[in-house]
C-alpha cells in the first residue's frame, strides 16, 4: 500500500478543524494526531513550534482565504459586485452558520494575547474593505463605518447565535437582512455604483 505524503498546506486546513471543534486549549496533541491521522514526528516537522505555531499557520491561512475571497474584492471590485460576492463568500465558508470563525472564537478566549495583533488586524482590514466599498458606492462615510462595523459584528454574533442554538437559518437571515440594510443604503447613496 502506498504511504500518504502531506504537504504543510494539506495539513493546516485538517488542524484548522480541530481547532475549530475543540478550540485552542481543547485541541491536544492527541487530538490533533487523532483527527488527522499525522503522527507526532510529522506534526513537529511541519510545526516545530508546536501548537502555538499551528496556530499561526491556521490564522495565516484564513487570513489568505479571506483576503482573495472577501478583503481584496471588496477594496478593488464594483462596490454592489464586491459586497454581493462578500455575502457568498462568507456564507460559503461558514457553512451558512454551521462553522465557527476560528479569528472570533480565538478573540474570545485566553488565546487572544499571543494572537492580539493577527485577531485584530483580520477584523481591522474586514471593516476597512466593507467601509471602502460603501463608500466608493456613495455612501457617507460615517454611515458607511458605522454599516461595516455593525456588519463584520452582525456576522459574528449570528455565527455565535446560530451555534449555541443549534440553528443555521439563524445565520442566513442575519446576513439576508444585513445585506438589504447595506443594499439600501448604496440605493440612497449619490454616488458611482
Amino acid at each position: 500500500m502506498a504511504r500518504l505524503v502531506h504537504e504543510k498546506s494539506d495539513v493546516v486546513p485538517m488542524i484548522a478543524e480541530v481547532f475549530r471543534e475543540f478550540g485552542y486549549e481543547g485541541a491536544s496533541l492527541g487530538r490533533i494526531t487523532e483527527r488527522t491521522g499525522l503522527g507526532k514526528g510529522s506534526l513537529y516537522h511541519f510545526f516545530p513550534g508546536g501548537k502555538e505555531e499551528m496556530a499561526r499557520e491556521i490564522l495565516a491561512h484564513v487570513d489568505h482565504w479571506f483576503v482573495e475571497n472577501v478583503f481584496r474584492p471588496l477594496e478593488r471590485d464594483v462596490p454592489r459586485e464586491a459586497i454581493e460576492n462578500m455575502w457568498a463568500a462568507t456564507a460559503g465558508y461558514f457553512h451558512s452558520g454551521r462553522r465557527i470563525c476560528l479569528v472570533g472564537a480565538f478573540a474570545l478566549d485566553e488565546t487572544r494575547e499571543p494572537f492580539a495583533s493577527e485577531i485584530r488586524l483580520y477584523f481591522a482590514r474586514w471593516i476597512k474593505a466593507l467601509r471602502g466599498a460603501m463608500a466608493r458606492g456613495g455612501v457617507d462615510a460615517r454611515e458607511a463605518r458605522l454599516l461595516a462595523e455593525a456588519t463584520v459584528g452582525g456576522i459574528q454574533g449570528a455565527l455565535v447565535l446560530a451555534r449555541a442554538m443549534n440553528d443555521p437559518k439563524i445565520f442566513t437571515r442575519r446576513l439576508a437582512r444585513m445585506a438589504d440594510e447595506i443594499d439600501r443604503a448604496l440605493s440612497a447613496a449619490k454616488g458611482p455604483r
